[in-house]
């Protein structure tokens, strides 16, 4: 039924069933508009945060798939989840949710008017775009991901119920993709980028999110910083067992630079280090309030 790619980091190469993140997008879906049917239905002006996490998901999923299929390249996907903003802008305005943000180390930060249509698209397509750049080993997009959703759930109080569903899709992809069994492809690593960045909007975490990801937007800056100024672009090298490189271009390549570690070495580093991020999100997050 799904398309199979080779797995390159695998000494035979086995074909993977590719594009598995449609479960997520429309399980999520689905149970997030029930969700809206049965408990949001009386909301005056039909405003609904678990609708609009929806449409943000649907987005997401939609987007990830495009880019499945036609292969986009970076200069054209990269401003994509600049519509999936469009609902949570609505959303924000129409609830006239918190405008500032709380800056770690320094003071909040109130943007004002700015921060719906200038603030809000920027969170969502940085989040997004750092999510999916952070892949390309079994379990690495799947799981510190994962780690995320955990950590903004466990602080958003009584929002959390929008994300008890998607979570447990999530972590079920997760447990096979580290497995090598199967790929989420970049309609899943879209969609739960895009839910990452609509949840904190929504529940108010934006502090936590920005915390939480400082990994992925660190990779994201090696990656164009080096490509950018150099023109070079980051390549691990697989001799049947173990990877390794001779440079340090992105997260991955810096952890194997000169070094010959494992596939699920690499990814359990990389989570751990996304899992200390977001617990530090969690502590910061839970002071401020």
């Amino acid at each position: 039924m799904f398309p199979k790619v080779p797995d390159y980091h695998k000494s035979n190469k086995p074909l993977v069933p590719n594009g598995l993140g449609v479960i997520y997008v429309l399980v999520s879906a689905t149970y997030l508009f029930l969700l809206h049917y049965f408990m949001e239905n009386d909301l005056s002006g039909n405003v609904s945060p678990a609708l609009t996490l929806a449409v943000c998901v649907l987005f997401g999923g939609f987007m990830g798939l495009l880019d499945d299929w036609m292969d986009l390249r970076w200069r054209y996907k990269a401003f994509f989840p600049l519509i999936a903003a469009i609902p949570l802008i609505s959303l924000a305005t129409r609830l006239e949710l918190r405008t500032s943000i709380a800056i770690p180390f320094f003071d909040t930060i109130n943007f004002g008017p700015a921060y719906y249509f200038i603030i809000i698209p920027l969170i969502v397509t940085i989040t997004t775009n750092t999510v999916n750049q952070l892949g390309g080993l079994n379990g690495l997009e799947t799981i510190s991901p994962g780690i995320i959703l955990i950590g903004l759930m466990l602080i958003s109080g009584t929002d959390a119920i929008m994300l008890y569903v998607p979570l447990i899709v999530w972590l079920s992809l997760a447990f096979f993709n580290f497995q090598g069994k199967i790929f989420v492809g970049n309609t899943g690593s879209f969609a739960i980028g895009t839910t990452l960045g609509a949840f904190a909007i929504i529940s108010d975490l934006k502090s936590g999110l920005l915390i939480s990801i400082l990994p992925h937007i660190f990779n994201s800056s090696l990656i164009l910083l080096t490509y950018f100024l150099f023109r070079n672009k980051a390549q691990v090298s697989f001799d049947g067992e173990r990877l390794s490189s001779d440079h340090r271009r992105s997260l991955i390549t810096l952890i194997t630079y000169r070094r010959h570690l494992t596939e699920w070495q690499v990814v359990v580093i990389i989570s751990l280090l996304v899992a200390a991020s977001t617990f530090i999100a969690s502590l910061v997050q839970l002071s401020a309030l």
